[in-house]
């Protein structure tokens, strides 16, 4: 691993130019002397000391990510752009799964204040209930009293930045879409109770339905694979089939393909599926879906957290989406 000397040789700047960059300093340093020492640090495989960094800033070199599920690969992109960005300036990037509960999420926030992080990114949607809601509040403000940026990637009733997508749009898109193929009996596989996501896409496939003189058609679901392979047994049993149908994310989706594939059921050419996210499993299975700025969210995220002290505060943004059509419709006959 090489010295401090080492970086500073390599890129150029003094010794002190070269730590102030490496411990976070707040003394001005141009943008490109900036990118020549994490050059030459990430090169020599560098590592500044946790301990000293905190002592110059105030902060230790951390980005929180706090996820509903460590295992969706929804979380997955979001991650891999926060890391993206966290990685290039230093910063380690910390995965925490909540597994849906906001108990959960208070207490990693909470540990997250007590390591000094400098900023933390919830990934997941909120609750509209929720009996636990001021308090996680709290915890944020308390956070970001403390110095931390908090940011939130998706709806919730929390006081603080946020950047999403529109899933309401999002699934008022694909519902459009799958009508414009001529299908008209077209299902809607739902999420989890009460979540925000949830109520956003069920609301988007309804005004499309609405939009479109059909009568909407919900099954219970969730936002598992497991929860679309159930949905579409459910559906193949009890007749008539949809011609379509919609899953609330692409696991859903990917699960009502297998579901309805195991029961005898031919996808496209009985009945269309469609999904939402555009994760990666949805590209090997040829899902059609609406692409969601996954990875994009967790690459602004980082970027906000991470601006410099004294930086305007952001205000909330919203990133576009993109219909993706695939092999798992067609056009109704």
């Amino acid at each position: 691993m090489g010295s401090l000397a080492d970086i500073s040789e390599r890129a150029g700047v003094s010794i002190a130019t070269a730590s102030r960059v490496l411990n976070g300093s707040k003394h001005p340093v141009s943008a490109a002397m900036r990118e020549r020492v994490l050059n030459a640090a990430a090169e020599l495989g560098y590592a500044p000391s946790f301990a000293a960094r905190a002592l110059v800033t105030g902060r230790t070199p951390i980005v929180g990510v706090i996820v509903g599920d460590i295992v969706d690969p929804y979380f997955a992109h979001i991650a891999r752009g926060v890391e993206h960005v966290a990685g290039r300036l230093g910063y380690l990037t910390m995965l925490s799964s909540a597994h849906r509960s906001t108990e959960a999420e208070i207490r990693h926030l909470r540990a997250l204040r007590a390591t000094q992080a400098r900023g933390v990114i919830f990934a997941s949607s909120g609750y509209t209930d929720d009996p636990h809601r001021q308090e996680l509040q709290q915890a944020v403000d308390e956070a970001r009293e403390s110095g931390a940026r908090v940011l939130t990637l998706a709806h919730r009733e929390l006081d603080c930045p946020s950047v999403t997508f529109d899933s309401r749009a999002a699934a008022y898109d694909i519902t459009d879409y799958v009508v414009s193929l001529g299908h008209r009996r077209i299902a809607f596989v739902d999420g989890p109770k009460g979540l925000f996501t949830s109520l956003e896409r069920c609301a988007g496939y309804e005004a499309a339905m609405a939009a479109a003189g059909l009568d909407p058609l919900r099954f219970e679901g969730g936002f598992e694979y497991e929860a679309g392979y159930d949905a579409a047994q459910h559906i193949a049993a009890a007749g008539p089939l949809p011609d379509a149908i919609i899953g609330v994310n692409d696991d859903v989706a990917i699960g009502i393909v297998m579901g309805l594939r195991s029961a005898g059921i031919e996808v496209p050419e009985r009945v269309s599926v469609a999904g939402i996210n555009d994760t990666r499993p949805a590209a090997y299975t040829g899902l059609t879906t609406v692409s969601a700025p996954l990875y994009e969210l967790g690459l602004t995220a980082a970027r906000i957290v991470l601006a410099e002290k004294g930086a305007d505060e952001p205000s909330d943004k919203v990133l576009p989406h993109q219909l993706v059509p695939r092999s798992t419709t067609r056009r109704a006959n």
